[in-house]
């Protein structure tokens, strides 16, 4: 199933290119709505020395967990996360990740993502729960693709 890229998302802490603070990380999805990054983060998304803030990770779960409803083409905001902690995740390391809407009930959408470490070992996992929320954000976020 090819990948496409995502359009940027101006100063978005996770996926912007305009924030010169943010991480930076750019989403492929597919035709199952899907999104996958591989990425590494740095110092300034350190916790413990040498490993990536616990908020730092759980942010861009937030984000790709967001982005897989938005691109199944729902406007949502999250209002519950569940965050999973299974390993640390070392500064300057590949990972990759992967996030999918999983369900819909009325207003309510579920969404399930997960960041993997180099060996494939499942490092951090999240479930969520969003709500239309289309008054928050542009109405194409995260459908918009690049070549």
């Amino acid at each position: 199933m090819p990948w496409k890229k995502l359009a940027a998302h101006g100063v978005c802490l996770v996926c912007g290119q305009q924030n010169a603070h943010g991480m930076g990380l750019t989403w492929l999805v597919n035709e199952d709505h899907v999104i996958r990054a591989d990425f590494s983060l740095t110092e300034a998304q350190q916790g413990p020395p040498g490993f990536v803030h616990g908020g730092a990770s759980a942010a861009i779960l937030d984000e790709a967990l967001g982005a897989s409803i938005w691109n199944a083409g729902y406007n949502v905001a999250v209002v519950n996360l569940n965050i999973t902690y299974k390993a640390p995740l070392p500064l300057h390391t590949p990972l990759r990740l992967e996030a999918r809407m999983t369900g819909r009930e009325a207003r309510k959408f579920f969404a399930w993502g997960a960041i993997y470490l180099p060996d494939g070992r499942l490092a951090v996992e999240a479930e969520g729960v969003y709500v239309q929320a289309p008054h928050l954000f542009e109405a194409n976020r995260y459908r918009e693709t690049v070549d």
